[in-house]
């Protein structure tokens, strides 16, 4: 745990319960950032700013949906955050738990980078917390939100990649396959998250939530229509990942059909090129040309014809 508490505009480093305390009780403005499930870090949820139990639980939970409850004393809000899984085709979402009051901003984020990136911000920019703890707010959804463009951005370019690598012969198509499910998987889990933090962003965007200020107002907006574009670009490619997986499994079954198509011309053509082998194969001691001088090129001869016939009906009905 570690709180920065702002001290006659200048922000000062607390790591105790008893010093954050002390400071709340003088009526300083502070940002009080978890970071794992310590004694200190529950006493200062209950004792100091009077938490309720439900979601001081939750804070530590990881939520699968984003979410914002309005309490009388603060509002407790649920973002996630985005960033690149273990492997290309994965996406890591992590859990923003934002408590917001009028004196206290608290947060329990798994984004180690975040967290370094908005406490610097705020030591350059402690007004972040003079003025209103809603701007400290705003400064964390806003990152929360510039995180997803360069995601989207690099999924949009392998989406567009994949769909291109469809119509042609892949030179690996299991690769191109696990690609296009990965895809798949990645945009249908983007538009569970994104369809409700994008409600969360437009409830802040409107100013009916923690008494905010007519001039913050239009700061939360811009980050709700950021969002809002980020959404739509994911809508609009969860289509086109459906688009090429049908077009992918399209054209994998028209490959399939050639390839038999190509197998059953050949069966047909061998076929009595194997009836012929087997009349002539039978061992019995009288059979007419068994003792013919040229009953072995005639025989291969008449194979030959069979084929050349065979192929020749083909090419008229333009089955080949």
């Amino acid at each position: 745990m570690r709180a920065h508490i702002l001290e006659d505009g200048v922000i000062r480093i607390a790591e105790t319960t008893d010093e954050v305390r002390r400071a709340y009780a003088d009526g300083r403005t502070m940002w009080v950032d978890l970071h794992d499930r310590t004694p200190d870090a529950d006493r200062v949820l209950r004792e100091v700013f009077s938490i309720h139990p439900l979601v001081a639980e939750d804070i530590w939970l990881d939520r699968s949906v984003p979410k914002i409850d309005e309490f009388d004393d603060y509002t407790y809000i649920v973002a996630h955050s985005i960033a690149r899984g273990s492997t290309p085709g994965k996406v890591d979402l992590r859990v923003v738990d934002v408590v917001v009051g009028k004196r206290f901003v608290i947060t329990q984020q798994r984004d180690t980078h975040q967290r370094q990136a908005l406490a610097e911000r705020l030591e350059r920019e402690p007004n972040l917390l003079a003025k209103d703890t809603c701007w400290l707010l705003h400064a964390i959804l806003d990152a929360v939100v510039d995180g997803y463009l360069p995601f989207v951005e690099a999924y949009v370019r392998r989406v567009d990649e994949a769909d291109r690598s469809v119509v042609v012969a892949p030179s690996h198509p299991r690769k191109l396959e696990e690609e296009v499910f990965a895809l798949r998987r990645t945009v249908q889990t983007l538009a569970r998250i994104t369809q409700h933090q994008r409600e969360i962003l437009a409830r802040l965007a409107i100013g009916k939530v923690l008494n905010m200020p007519k001039e913050a107002i239009p700061y939360f907006r811009d980050v709700s229509d950021h969002f809002v574009r980020v959404a739509e670009e994911v809508d609009r490619y969860g289509d086109v990942v459906n688009d090429t997986m049908d077009a992918y499994l399209s054209m994998q079954s028209n490959r399939m059909n050639q390839t038999m198509k190509t197998l059953t011309l050949m069966t047909t053509c061998l076929l009595p090129m194997n009836l012929i082998a087997s009349i002539y194969g039978m061992n019995f001691q009288h059979m007419p040309e068994l003792s013919w001088r040229y009953g072995y090129p005639f025989a291969l001869a008449m194979m030959a014809s069979l084929a050349a016939a065979i192929l020749l009906f083909f090419r008229i009905k333009r089955w080949l």
